[in-house]
């Protein structure tokens, strides 16, 4: 793509990576903060609620952000000095985008919930597509990390494959976040509409601790992924 007043494709590609990266770890951070709150058993329902409700408000920059990083990376690749050698090209970048466009609306109707047919279609999609991403990209990741010249590209891309493999992790830890989280709408609605019990409380406390260790291996490999990307260790390009 040809420069204009020194701001290229390239650039852009750049930029808009970077900015998904903040957006991404910091609504992440935001979402954690906000559900300490909700862990304070000496605070009132009402009090909880809201906590709730800035914590699901916040999700949303993760939500999108883990969805564009992927074809933001691969218009990177595509776009960048050794684009050249990269397969990803033309209408096959633009296959990428459309179906990662796809793949953020069926996320983001799951997102805004609610008890209707599309919005379960929706989850069931959007897991599906997780399930099939965390697997596909971490075979690729993996074969990009031991293979000679994996793809057919000779400049020694174990960063790249080490970052898609970092990548692929990620979203399996939002689908096991997800399965920790599945008792904890039921038991926050208890507390909304009768009251805290030891039990309720329980089950609260319970679901967000087992969501923790999947959040801080998000947070390490978001943090991987960007020093991957930065430092590119072991590559032969120049």
């Amino acid at each position: 793509m040809e420069a204009v007043h020194g701001f290229d494709g390239h650039s852009f590609a750049v930029l808009l990576h970077i900015v998904l990266f903040a957006y991404w770890l910091g609504g992440d951070v935001g979402v954690y903060y906000a559900s300490r709150y909700i862990l304070k058993s000496d605070l009132g329902p009402e009090a909880r609620a809201v906590s709730t409700k800035i914590m699901h408000g916040v999700d949303i920059a993760p939500r999108v952000s883990l969805v564009l990083i992927l074809p933001s990376g691969v218009t990177l690749m595509a776009w960048g000095p050794l684009g050249d050698d990269f397969f990803v090209h033309g209408w096959l970048l633009a296959l990428v985008w459309v179906a990662s466009l796809a793949w953020l609306a069926v996320s983001v109707i799951d997102y805004r919930g609610g008890d209707t047919a599309i919005a379960r279609l929706s989850q069931r999609a959007d897991l599906l597509v997780r399930y099939a991403l965390s697997a596909g990209l971490l075979a690729a990741g993996i074969y990009t990390m031991v293979a000679t010249d994996p793809f057919g590209v000779d400049t020694n891309p174990k960063w790249l494959g080490a970052k898609v493999v970092a990548y692929a992790l990620c979203i399996f830890c939002g689908v096991m976040i997800r399965r920790q989280l599945v008792p904890f709408g039921p038991a926050f609605g208890r507390l909304v509409t009768s009251g805290t019990t030891p039990e309720v409380e329980r089950a609260i406390l319970g679901s967000i601790r087992r969501c923790e260790p999947w959040v801080y291996g998000i947070w390490a490999l978001v943090l991987l992924a960007a020093a991957l990307g930065v430092i590119k260790p072991g590559s032969s390009a120049f």
